[in-house]
């Protein structure tokens, strides 16, 4: 395994500073955002698709310094009904893949994306109880006159080039837990899997060490992001909290920096479940944690996962 970073953060840099800045903190791998909801600033696909010494020139940069491209990540809404955001999500999807393609780095992450209510909708509808009745005919609608049909395309497409594609399980979106996400995966193909991120699973009262092993191989990627959650209000208001971010004395919960969150042995027990199942490549920290600076926060989460990954294969079991 390796430590690794969304590189978003530091978009004020170049790409060839930020790179050095990210060496700096012991990080070994990097995650690029291609546009969507992450920034662009160090990966624009189209400009990319169209010279091949400047790919030549992105990917030697990190070669250089020892630090693997573990994703480019485009996470937007490409089944939003707002069809002209909708077509701009596509577009960049599809140019990221052709660009991870050409790159020959195998994964790309996204979100599943979340459609209206109908065909006449404006905005997205996430559906998050069962009835009245109007809600499930909603999430049968958003899911096989719409997702279905879009990722069974998309999935072919990816595969094409060799992609696989790395969900992150959000609210918000179709596949926010692990069930919808396998649902997809059922449906869609089977180079659909997750960008693991336990951040979003922990408020929702999901284990990530049991999800870990529930999910198994289709792992393809982990965003380390921790969630820190505030009982006192979860007692009073509950889990589902749409109070602004930056309102934390209200809110039920708040990112944080890995290890600030659960605890260290939480942690441990992920770092076990992933390489129970074979998981052993990246685990890029995607740092929003609105208590901790920038590059204090970051040092701490990568110096807190470097403590605690396993980076040497296992041992032979000598004592048999």
């Amino acid at each position: 395994m390796k430590v690794g970073l969304f590189s978003v953060l530091f978009s004020y840099l170049t790409w060839e500073e930020a790179l050095d800045k990210i060496k700096e903190f012991g990080i070994e791998a990097v995650e690029v955002g291609t546009g969507n909801y992450p920034n662009n600033a160090h990966c624009k696909p189209d400009e990319l698709l169209k010279d091949a010494s400047a790919r030549s020139k992105f990917k030697k940069a990190a070669e250089d310094r020892d630090i693997m491209i573990s994703a480019l990540s485009c996470q937007g809404n490409p089944l939003n009904p707002n069809k002209e955001l909708a077509k701009k999500h596509h577009d960049t999807w599809r140019s990221t893949v052709e660009l991870a393609s050409e790159l020959e780095i195998p994964v790309v992450c996204h979100f599943s994306g979340c459609p209206g209510d109908s065909p006449k909708a404006e905005r997205p509808n996430w559906v998050t109880c069962a009835w009245p009745n109007e809600y499930s005919q909603t999430l049968k609608w958003q899911w096989e006159e719409v997702a279905i049909p879009y990722w069974q395309k998309e999935a072919e497409f990816a595969r094409s080039k060799g992609i696989k594609i790395a969900f992150e399980m959000h609210p918000g979106f179709l596949v926010y837990n692990p069930r919808t996400l396998l649902r997809l995966r059922e449906a869609a193909g089977d180079n659909i899997g997750a960008n693991f991120d336990p951040s979003h699973l922990i408020w929702q009262g999901i284990n990530p060490a049991e999800a870990i092993r529930y999910l198994g191989k289709t792992i393809y990627h982990f965003h380390a992001k921790d969630t820190y959650l505030d009982h006192s209000n979860i007692a009073k208001n509950g889990v589902l909290d749409t109070a602004s971010y930056t309102d934390l004395t209200e809110r039920s919960w708040t990112f944080r920096s890995v290890g600030y969150g659960l605890d260290e042995k939480a942690w441990r027990d992920m770092v076990t479940a992933l390489r129970l199942v074979g998981y052993d490549y990246a685990l890029s920290i995607e740092h929003e944690d609105p208590i901790a600076s920038v590059e204090e926060g970051l040092k701490k989460s990568a110096d807190f996962l470097n403590s605690i990954i396993l980076k040497e294969p296992p041992a032979n079991a000598w004592w048999i």
